[in-house]
């Protein structure tokens, strides 16, 4: 709703920095001056919550890298054991699941859905690639 827009939410809000609360601090202190401009003004809350967004892009990307991780190790077993690359009805199971969460969530589960259909696409690239590598 629009008034969800308008009150901050307590993980973006800068952190205290000192005796005053930081209200003497740059709010693009530490952050490389990345956050904290906004059209040539200092914007604290904006730079709070670019920094949050950041940290959840960086949690995303580690999220990522562990999946890939695993479903390396998944293709290097489908390819030892014969099996294959592709398993059409998991994945189908999987974006319903996954667009039920979307949709619980607020997300939309198009875009869910198109995240992961990209995600499972390039898994099977690498068990693609692991069987060539097997054989």
């Amino acid at each position: 709703s629009e008034d969800d827009m308008t009150h901050t939410p307590d993980a973006a809000l800068p952190a205290s920095d000192g005796p005053d609360g930081g209200a003497n601090a740059s709010p693009t202190a530490g952050d490389g001056g990345l956050h904290g401009s906004v059209a040539g003004t200092s914007d604290a809350v904006l730079g709070a919550y670019r920094r949050s967004i950041d940290n959840i892009d960086a949690a995303i990307i580690h999220m990522l890298a562990e999946r890939f991780r695993i479903t390396q190790a998944v293709g290097e077993y489908k390819a030892t054991h014969e099996l294959p690359p592709a398993d059409p009805s998991r994945e189908e199971r999987q974006v319903a699941r996954l667009r039920g969460l979307a949709a619980e969530s607020g997300l939309d589960p198009e875009f869910s859905e198109k995240f992961l259909r990209f995600v499972i696409d390039e898994v099977i690239h690498h068990h693609l690639q692991a069987a060539s590598d097997a054989s």
